[in-house]
């Protein structure tokens, strides 16, 4: 016999992951930011922060976003000023990725904004328990 849908926990995953997406998307709006585009800044102004410059690849990789979509979406920063891509010296097809100043300011911002918004939406769970179980079920092989 089926679970009635409030029984099945990936029927609840998923309204929890879209209430959640919301709640980011809000918090992202007033600085003109999509949720991706806010990852993939995030990740790049972090691993610039500990003195890397990454190619594409990595960034999708520290992002766990399709290649592809990485580099359409990196463009989209780029026109908005926010990253540069350089080709890369070792590799001239890879693109090298480094925040620009205005990127540096927004990061940071950005980064906050999503941090109330996990907080507010976090709230009746214990931090450490949320990041366990989430920790478990996005890294099972750890």
């Amino acid at each position: 016999m089926a679970l009635a849908p409030g029984e099945s926990p990936g029927f609840l995953l998923w309204h929890a992951k879209l209430r959640w997406q919301r709640a980011v998307a809000s918090a992202l709006a007033p600085l003109d930011l999509t949720h991706v585009q806010f990852v993939l800044l995030a990740c790049t102004w972090w691993l610039n922060g500990q003195g890397e410059h990454p190619n594409q690849l990595a960034v999708a990789r520290q992002a766990g976003t399709d290649v592809k979509m990485t580099s359409q979406v990196l463009r989209t920063l780029e026109a908005k000023g926010l990253v540069e891509r350089e080709v890369d010296p070792a590799d001239t097809r890879a693109k090298r990725l480094r925040v620009t100043a205005a990127g540096a300011e927004l990061a940071p911002r950005a980064v906050a904004a999503v941090e109330q918004a996990d907080t507010e939406f976090f709230r009746s769970v214990p931090v450490a328990d949320a990041v366990a179980l989430l920790g478990r079920l996005a890294h099972p092989e750890a």
